[in-house]
């Protein structure tokens, strides 16, 4: 019907990106579906779906069919990328390749069920790639040569680590810890100080606005809106950026210390190269301000935030079918991708 079309799919935790072999990102929604609890159905995807989040009343409910960066409702997440596939490729969606990433080190069940969701929303054939090597080809490394590489990627319900080589992962490591726990961080701060109870939406618009984990040179506020947990009533308060760095520090060490795990485990001939070339942040949270100057203070290593560090991973898994048909062996492709 239609020729047969290769894309790429950021299959996130907050976000959906999917990129189009010749377009580039031909989408990017929030990873968020409304349900007609009564009916079952899927009513809005997406952004529309957002912003019913902490609006809908009993018989509708918005949810992330996605949690801490694998699949925790297989139907909803199917229906999400059925809709999101349709809108991305026009006209017709089927009889397309695919490929879509994980964090590292999920289990073969966690693959399958990407796979099985990425079929069903329509693909011909599905591969898997781990989301570090999908960064680090996004970010434009060259991972093929015996040269160290690291990458770090930070999404928004996992961190994912590595250390690259000859086409494959040397060290790994995969935390929980991300753009969700941030915005959980800074919950609690404004619930303890202020007594103010505020949504994980109204959080992450304050960290986009001002979030930083080290104080900034200029201090900076936002106004922040939510319920008074003594009088019951709205309240506002101006939430400033030494508050947000408070708030957020020690979710970042917690990346910061897993980093440096890694580093511990690494070869002293890679650890040379990655002093040399400097490891790379990709991802929505390495946008965070002071991200980059907290991890160099953590392990003395230059840390360089990724030309567009928020598409990396949906660019590099897009390029990943191109770049698994340059290698000579087949041993050499399963390295790079699962399928």
């Amino acid at each position: 019907m239609f020729g047969i079309k290769e894309v790429g799919i950021d299959l996130g935790t907050s976000s959906v990106l999917i990129y189009q072999k010749g377009k580039g990102i031909v989408l990017r929604e929030p990873a968020v579906v409304a349900v007609d609890v009564n009916k079952g159905t899927a009513i809005a995807t997406g952004y529309k779906a957002q912003r019913m989040l902490g609006r809908t009343p009993e018989h509708i409910k918005a949810v992330r069919p996605m949690r801490d960066g694998v699949i925790s409702d297989y139907e909803l997440t199917s229906k999400m990328l059925r809709e999101f596939l349709r809108k991305a490729i026009k006209p017709g969606i089927l009889g397309y390749k695919a490929v879509a990433c994980v964090p590292s080190g999920v289990t073969e069940v966690e693959k399958r069920a990407v796979i099985d969701a990425v079929s069903q929303a329509g693909a011909s054939r599905v591969r898997i790639i781990e989301e570090p090597i999908a960064a680090a080809l996004g970010a434009g490394l060259d991972i093929s040569k015996p040269n160290g590489s690291m990458v770090v990627d930070i999404g928004g319900g996992t961190t994912d680590i590595a250390i690259l080589s000859l086409d494959g992962i040397v060290v790994r490591e995969s935390i929980k810890v991300a753009g969700d726990k941030f915005d959980e961080a800074i919950v609690k701060y404004v619930k303890k100080k202020y007594n103010l109870l505020i949504g994980e939406r109204t959080a992450e618009e304050a960290k986009l606005e001002i979030g930083c984990v080290l104080p900034m040179e200029e201090e900076r506020s936002f106004e922040v809106r939510g319920r008074c947990l003594i009088t019951a009533l709205p309240k506002t308060i101006e939430l400033t950026s030494t508050e947000m760095a408070e708030a957020t520090i020690e979710t970042a060490m917690q990346i910061a210390e897993a980093v440096y795990s890694v580093l511990e485990r690494t070869k002293p001939e890679l650890i040379s190269d990655i002093s040399q070339n400097g490891l790379v942040l990709t991802g929505g949270g390495s946008l965070i301000w002071g991200m980059d100057i907290l991890l160099k203070q953590r392990t003395g290593i230059d840390a360089l935030i990724a030309e567009d560090s928020i598409s990396c991973v949906a660019e590099g898994t897009g390029k990943a079918l191109d770049y698994i048909e340059s290698l000579p062996n087949e041993a050499q492709r399963k390295k790079i991708i699962y399928s």
